[in-house]
């Protein structure tokens, strides 16, 4: 007889839950999958272990308010699973629902994730499609309550986050991705404040969504996303591949990396065909990455943004690190303020997170003309100093073939700043600023021309002779010098760690 009492009120349950899991609909999910793309319950699904996702909130949305109709789940599958055997939590916009718009339900679901996140410290993943805040929420006002925003905003820092643009992103949803560490665009997708229509209304100009804030402004112009993905699979793919390299909250240290075949230690001498010896000619700094670090475990950060400088995740030694390494295959290396600014941000999250952060120098210095400096180069670059100037994490510096001015300083060459240990290569020079143009500058006759060029070529050893250098190295060593160095940091990468306080201003 008991059981037969229950039986209403469970059916009543299995319809809401059904209803809720149909999302939009056999048309609009047709219409979703049209080219390829997942609706927001396979994106999630995709993102989590196999059979590991709980839902939270699926009834939210389910109860008719005044004008407001039913949603299924309000817009928002939401909920957590584990990635890679741990804990995540993680959230999905639906478009096939209401396009994915936020209600007044959507909202607090958002919120409970993030106040989630934050009380439990585990990572956060927010995968967004939608058009921003409902036009209905008009009709039914709240009163005075917290956003996630502001509770984004307060998790920086605290564990790992992560934002997928997997279609039109627009409104209070786009500003999600800026607030979060690592931002995915797919190819096809948009990012705004405001969209087409808007932009056409109230500021009369006729922009298409790619032109406004498609997947290439944002990944190679604005910088406010850091890479692009051909499809959902490739961008859900990616986000797991990124958290593998991160603790679950800045209370613990790294993960080390599965067991694999690279892990000890090796020669380096392709880095001499690698690296000309000539600090007049280019080369790929990405090939010199690949052959130092553990095979196949490097993940480019922002490839196509402030290209003079690669900022990447990878494994030494099954050690989980961030490398930020200057490329001379764009403006020679030299730093402007789109890179300065993207290594800035990288440092940060290496410095919350405990990865020890690898330097590879070789740049003239920052970017000088009349056009970097109308950029703010010297703001940018200072905001670069101060991050590395900042970092807790063991800093490991390598002078490759030239390092000048401030540029060598953002680069971590400066003595007394912590470093673990600082090596140069034979021939690497060093100074104010190139010897040849500051001669020039300063209208130096031949002989002493001469003199400054010689000086500059031995800088090196010159450093090395007073410490300033722990070692000059061959090309050939590098690998095993830098896992020596990591080895030294044993102690302290197993000691106990803690969030870094937000109290300095960034320049």
């Amino acid at each position: 007889m008991a059981e037969s009492d229950w039986k209403p009120l469970l059916d009543d349950l299995t319809l809401r839950r059904d209803a809720a899991r149909a999302m939009g609909g056999p048309d609009r999910l047709a219409r979703q999958h049209e080219g390829g793309r997942w609706d927001a319950r396979r994106r999630i699904g995709a993102l989590f272990d196999a059979d590991t996702f709980v839902e939270l909130g699926t009834l939210v949305g389910s109860v008719h308010r005044g004008v407001t109709p039913t949603a299924p789940a309000d817009g928002l599958v939401a909920g957590h699973g584990l990635v890679h055997g741990r804990p995540v939590l993680a959230a999905a916009e639906d478009f096939t629902v209401m396009g994915g718009s936020i209600g007044h339900g959507t909202t607090a679901k958002r919120q409970r994730l993030a106040d989630l996140a934050r009380q439990e410290r585990v990572p956060l993943v927010m995968l967004l499609e939608g058009a921003g805040e409902r036009t209905q929420n008009a009709f039914e006002r709240r009163g005075r309550a917290p956003n996630d925003l502001q509770t984004l905003a307060r998790l920086a820092g605290l564990v790992p986050s992560v934002c997928v643009v997997m279609g039109p992103s627009a409104g209070h949803g786009a500003l999600t991705a800026p607030l979060m560490d690592f931002v995915i665009m797919v190819e096809g997708a948009a990012l705004f404040s405001a969209g087409p229509p808007l932009v056409r209304s109230s500021m009369g100009e006729e922009v298409t969504k790619e032109e406004l804030g498609g997947t290439a402004l944002h990944t190679a112009v604005s910088g406010v996303a850091h890479n692009a993905a051909p499809d959902d699979a490739a961008a859900i793919e990616l986000v797991r591949r990124y958290l593998g390299f991160f603790p679950s909250n800045a209370w613990e240290h790294p993960p080390a990396a599965p067991v694999g075949v690279d892990r000890d230690l090796r020669a380096t001498p392709e880095l001499l065909e690698l690296i000309p010896a000539d600090p007049r000619k280019g080369y790929d700094v990405r090939d010199v990455i690949g052959a130092v670090f553990d095979a196949d475990s490097v993940l480019e950060v922002q490839p196509a943004f402030g290209r003079p400088v690669v900022t990447a995740l990878a494994h030494l030694g099954g050690v989980a690190v961030g490398v930020v390494a200057n490329q001379p295959a764009a403006k020679a290396g030299s730093i402007d303020a789109d890179a300065a600014d993207k290594g800035a941000h990288f440092l940060e999250v290496m410095d919350a997170f405990h990865l020890p952060v690898v330097f590879l120098a070789d740049n003239p210095g920052v970017l000088a003309g009349s056009s970097s400096e109308r950029a703010g180069i010297l703001r940018h670059a200072a905001r670069m100093f101060a991050a590395q100037a900042r970092l807790r994490s063991p800093k490991l510096h390598v002078t490759l073939r030239k390092a000048y001015g401030f540029g060598s300083s953002l680069m971590a060459m400066n003595p007394f700043d912590d470093q673990t240990v600082t090596l140069a290569f034979p021939g690497a020079r060093l100074g104010a600023m190139p010897a040849e143009g500051g001669g020039q500058a300063a209208g130096l006759g031949a002989d002493t021309q001469a003199l400054l060029e010689h000086a500059e070529l031995g800088g090196a050893y010159s450093s090395a002779d007073t410490m300033g250098y722990d070692e000059v190295i061959e090309p050939a060593e590098l690998r095993n010098a830098l896992l020596g160095a990591l080895r030294l940091t044993e102690s302290r990468r197993r000691a106990p760690v803690e969030p870094a306080a937000h109290h300095n201003i960034r320049p």
